[in-house]
């Protein structure tokens, strides 16, 4: 079972930076998981929220502010108060990192609130720069936006994102799309949906398992990955197994 840090080491440290990101790959965690976005003058940027304000000492959309302006906001808000300054990444330079590790890395299109024309396009390209098409692979609620990385990109695999109450059925619906993961939260989850997604050779990736219920029930499930906010807890519990 793999094990991906959500939005990096999230649980300790502020989501979404490179310093989440050092910590998950310190915590032998196999891959992390980000979600990118577009800058007004077209950067692909690392950041959960369409909104500023959560996360940051900004406020405002995502999409109305330039690379510039948004590398000058403090991205570790919530951490030690906003005592320490850690900028808004850039997917670049996220990518140039993870191409000196053997980190797997899930990059959520965040196209479900926003559709950010070319997002995947863009996304592509900087992957391609840094030689991760087979380190990487595309999630998001926006199943059109998978399609599309699909035809842009077909060797970089690709899975859906579904919403809290799940999907019945969803290894067939998955593969026929040709797509290669179902990625369901925990909850609606059970193991004879893990079964099924299995008997149609789709991959189930569960978000997120903060709790060692979660934890234990998903490895008793069979399931293939994880995404927590605590990749060193899963790191111990899945070495001991």
């Amino acid at each position: 079972m793999k094990i991906f840090a959500h939005r990096g080491y999230s649980g300790a440290y502020p989501e979404n930076t490179m310093l989440a990101f050092t910590k998950a790959l310190e915590a032998d965690a196999d891959g992390i998981e980000l979600d990118v976005q577009l800058s007004k003058d077209g950067h692909v940027v690392i950041i959960h929220d369409e909104k500023l304000d959560r996360t940051t000492d900004g406020s405002g959309k995502v999409a109305d502010h330039t690379l510039a302006e948004l590398q000058k906001l403090n991205a570790a808000k919530l951490y030690k108060r906003g005592s320490e300054f850690h900028s808004i990444p850039s997917f670049d330079e996220y990518c140039a990192w993870a191409s000196t590790t053997e980190l797997i890395t899930n990059v959520e299109l965040k196209t479900g609130l926003v559709y950010y024309p070319g997002l995947e396009a863009k996304c592509i390209e900087i992957i391609k720069k840094h030689n991760l098409e087979k380190k990487v692979f595309f999630s998001s609620f926006n199943h059109l936006s998978l399609v599309t990385a699909r035809k842009l990109a077909p060797k970089i695999k690709v899975g859906a994102l579904v919403m809290e109450w799940g999907l019945e059925g969803a290894g067939r619906a998955v593969s026929e799309y040709g797509f290669h993961y179902y990625h369901p939260a925990f909850e609606s989850l059970c193991k004879a949906q893990v079964e099924e997604c299995h008997a149609h050779d789709v991959k189930v990736n569960v978000w997120t398992v903060n709790s060692m219920k979660a934890l234990e029930d998903c490895y008793a499930w069979g399931v293939d990955g994880i995404f927590t906010d605590f990749p060193k807890v899963a790191r111990a519990y899945v070495d001991a197994q």
